[in-house]
């Protein structure tokens, strides 16, 4: 995640776009042989999943595997990939636009959903945190707080949330042209990267 957020740094673009897969797990087919290692029990009734399940640990490699694939094999412009995230950049919002519009392209010929307005929960602070603008908090800004902080809870998807009086929650945050980035981390003693809960913009 570290090499991701330094290598996203050394692009020295103007503007930036993020491209989220809606449900990417939920587009991933399980093969009707796998199908019995995910089966459960509720109300007396047994189900199994037909879909690759969020909670499952390797759901995310899977996952960032086909992307990746079907990102390649569609001749996606150049991009970073996380998971089901992929960001583009370039030096004019209309080149940004341009290429995320081929990215979608590319992901929905693949079989993927993209989610319209991602970025949009967190617009009301891009307000208060630009440099020339006056910090001014307001119910619109708490409003998307609340809703950002919701999104973490349920995004957790690479590691499970840990507590204790060891384990280090981390935020990494950095101040753009175009918003705030950041990402929240929990490291315990002697992990050197410890887990990524997740990264917004």
């Amino acid at each position: 995640m570290l090499e991701l957020q330094y290598e996203l740094e050394s692009k020295a673009a103007k503007w930036y776009a993020t491209i989220d897969s809606a449900n990417a797990f939920f587009s991933i087919p399980l093969a009707a042989e796998c199908r019995p290692q995910f089966a459960f029990t509720w109300k007396g009734v047994q189900y199994t999943w037909n879909r690759l399940p969020q909670g499952w640990k390797h759901s995310p490699t899977i996952c960032h595997g086909l992307i990746q694939t079907a990102l390649e094999k569609g001749g996606a412009p150049e991009h970073l990939q996380y998971i089901d995230v992929i960001i583009v950049w370039g030096n004019t919002a209309k080149e940004v636009f341009k290429k995320g519009k081929k990215v979608i392209k590319v992901l929905l010929k693949g079989g993927f959903a993209v989610k319209r307005g991602y970025s949009q929960i967190v617009k009301p602070l891009y307000k208060v945190t630009r440099k020339k603008n006056e910090f001014m908090w307001g119910p619109e800004q708490q409003e998307a707080f609340f809703e950002m902080k919701q999104e973490i809870v349920h995004a957790v998807v690479l590691g499970p949330v840990r507590s204790g009086q060891d384990i280090k929650n981390v935020q990494y945050a950095a101040d753009g042209d175009n918003g705030p980035t950041w990402s929240l981390w929990q490291k315990a003693p002697g992990e050197t990267q410890g887990l990524t809960l997740g990264f917004w913009s």
